[in-house]
């Protein structure tokens, strides 16, 4: 059966009436304006040039922003309640106190703690292994006495770590590893609740050294133990403060490059202190360097030059864990993908993973995309961003900003123009363009964020070697570095599975022995390879 037609409201009837005449009359004289104009070819004013052409300097339009307040953006929830007015007055001439009457902090604004706090709260909740390590060790109070002096990003999640270790009964001091992947109202909220943190975002370098000098520099306070992020907070104290360095009980590094120091240090014999290398651990390197980067390389591209993947050719400078992960995701996404290494091993793994493994100079002049993750240094050279084509982004996804060559960009023939927050395009003479992502510097923690439930594993990892090390016997560690034990790495990982609802098998008494093994582990030899 039919549906009687809508009856109009009493009314407007004879109202929409009239608005279909008018809306006709109009619509037909258009119609014969358009009809009677003369037919004429239609030009677009600039048709005659061509689109591969780079833009010039003259006429470009700017949407070029102060770096001084690019760099200080929050790429929070609370960033809109960032206080622009401060933006000109450096957090080192600030007087500023917290509630409870104390100025032993430098952040942007003390005023952004109760955001702050919120962002921490949020972060609680997808790191709950974390969180039930404080509850299971809160009442022993496994590092009471202990003084941890810490350099490591500074954000919701670490925030999480440092009042667990505060929990644990640590005294703790804190400065950022890296200069634009500190969260300010974070900092704000650690600085309100009594923890000494010297961190803002877009520090100088000076500024940056400076943090870290507060944090160990202070009278009737001695730092006991490091905790550590790409070795910088190690070397100062290594340098400026040896007496200090003897007295460490202990030093957690979480960074490729931390770790390399590390080694160097101990290979020379002058380590005088044990230390953890927390970055070889498993679940570190397979769940932060692997998982972590897998799904924080296209945030961080995405957010910043809103690029689209499919078809586009990317190469991948490094194919360990962080490799790896960039590429599967960047595949996923139907981008073609190319490989450099220097390892065989990683280079075949690459390989069966349906990747080309090429020469940098090979694929230089074709490639969309840049992104070095290997650790080393002068991977991406001047040489090769001379060759690039326009408009071809670079970006690193490793922690020390020594990989792409930015000290060679900074010469008068090259324009700067910063055209967002942590993007700045790079302008050659004749016109041709580079985008370039955090100056080089890591590009997930200083464009975008990291999934939470992944720096809860790293936290973790970090909160058990530092209790490790606080309280081993003396004798059981020398003045070496070690991996975190393996029956340590499995505790972390069985602590995150009830967030899967996840169910172990047991071995039999039978099967333990025919293994070889004891029944709670560890289930691996120290060689296995995961």
């Amino acid at each position: 059966m039919s549906m009687p037609d809508a009856m109009p409201l009493p009314g407007v009837g004879e109202e929409l009436k009239q608005a279909k005449e008018i809306e006709d009359a109009e619509k037909y004289s258009f119609m014969a304006t358009v009809t009677k104009a003369p037919k004429k070819q239609i030009q677009f004013a600039d048709d005659m040039q061509e689109f591969t052409k780079f833009p010039t300097k003259t006429g470009r339009r700017s949407l070029s922003r102060s770096i001084s307040q690019s760099s200080t953006d929050s790429y929070s929830s609370a960033a809109s309640y960032t206080d622009s007015s401060d933006d000109e007055v450096s957090p080192r001439e600030k007087q500023q106190t917290n509630s409870k009457g104390s100025s032993n902090f430098c952040v942007k604004n003390i005023k952004q703690a109760e955001f702050g706090r919120r962002e921490i709260e949020i972060a609680e909740q997808d790191m709950s292994a974390l969180i039930s390590l404080r509850k299971r060790a809160q009442g022993e109070k496994p590092l009471a006495g202990a003084k941890i002096v810490g350099c490591t990003h500074i954000t919701a999640q670490t925030a999480v770590l440092i009042e667990t270790l505060c929990a644990l009964g640590a005294q703790c001091r804190w400065s950022a590893c890296n200069i634009y992947s500190t969260q300010n109202e974070v900092a704000a909220a650690l600085a309100e609740a009594g923890v000494a943190v010297f961190a803002w975002k877009g520090e100088s370098e000076d500024d940056f050294w400076w943090c870290i000098d507060r944090c160990v520099n202070m009278d009737g306070w001695q730092a006991n133990m490091i905790l550590d992020d790409g070795g910088d907070l190690t070397h100062w104290v290594y340098k400026k403060y040896p007496n200090v360095f003897k007295k460490i009980r202990g030093i957690v590094e979480e960074s490729v490059t931390g770790v390399h120091r590390l080694y160097q240090l101990s290979k020379a014999g002058k380590l005088c202190v044990p230390a953890m290398n927390v970055n070889d651990s498993v679940t570190k390197q397979k769940f932060d360097n692997l998982y972590c980067c897998r799904e924080s390389i296209l945030d961080g591209l995405k957010r910043t030059t809103d690029v689209m993947f499919g078809g586009k050719q990317v190469v991948v400078c490094g194919y360990g864990e962080v490799g790896k992960g960039c590429c599967a995701a960047l595949k996923a996404l139907g981008a073609i993908v190319y490989i450099t290494e220097i390892d065989p091993i990683c280079a075949l793994q690459a390989c069966m993973d349906g990747f080309r493994v090429v020469k940098l100079n090979e694929v230089i002049r074709q490639v969309d995309v840049v992104i070095t993750c290997t650790g080393n240094k002068n991977v991406v050279t001047r040489e090769h961003l001379d060759r690039m084509k326009n408009s071809c982004i670079v970006c690193h996804m490793g922690h020390s900003n020594t990989e792409i060559d930015v000290t060679s960009l900074r010469t008068p023939e090259l324009t700067w123009e910063r055209v967002r927050s942590q993007v700045d395009h790079v302008i050659w003479p004749d016109g041709k363009r580079v985008v370039l992502l955090a100056e080089g510097r890591l590009l997930n923690l200083s464009c975008s964020t990291v999934p939470t439930f992944v720096l809860s594993i790293t936290a973790t990892t970090q909160a058990l070697a530092l209790i490790e090390l606080y309280n081993a016997p003396e004798g059981r560690y020398k003045q070496d570095v070690y991996l975190l034990p393996k029956k340590m790495d499995e505790y972390v990982a069985s602590l995150h599975l009830p967030s899967f609802d996840a169910h172990l098998t047991e071995l039999t008494d039978d099967q333990a022995k025919y293994l070889g093994l004891n029944k709670n582990g560890p289930f691996k030899p120290n060689y296995y390879r995961y």
